[in-house]
């Protein structure tokens, strides 16, 4: 429905509190009357860039590249993929490369399953 992006900047600043709500302040006070709204992109990037440490982005990263299903289910594999990798957005920038990247780390069996379906074009 688009509401992300079209709302999510002044709702998720409507939220914020202590030094978060000081920190959006203070960057609505710098910028001009005239500039372009943020989307909720360049919006979220800031305040990850502020109050996330780069170390534990790398952490994050380096995890979505080590994981993989083993004991988990498809769907805990899933779950645990989705969380990572909404924090290492290069590493999977299209939709191709996160669909890569999770057949990568399922179990072998379904792994050449899902591989050579992919291979077939096969949407899912």
């Amino acid at each position: 429905m688009g509401i992300v992006e079209t709302s999510g900047v002044s709702f998720s600043a409507f939220h914020l509190r202590g030094a978060a709500y000081q920190w959006w302040r203070a960057y609505e006070l710098s910028s001009p009357d005239e500039a372009a709204s943020l989307t909720w992109t360049q919006f979220s990037e800031m305040f990850l860039h502020e109050y996330i440490p780069q170390g534990l982005i790398d952490a994050w990263r380096a995890e979505l590249e080590q994981l993989r299903q083993g004991s988990m289910t498809v769907s805990e594999y899933t779950v645990c993929f989705s969380g990572l990798a909404r924090h290492a957005p290069a590493l999977v920038a299209t939709v191709k490369e996160r669909v890569c990247r999770f057949i990568e780390g399922l179990h072998p069996s379904i792994r050449t399953s899902m591989a050579r379906e992919l291979e077939m074009d096969i949407t899912y």
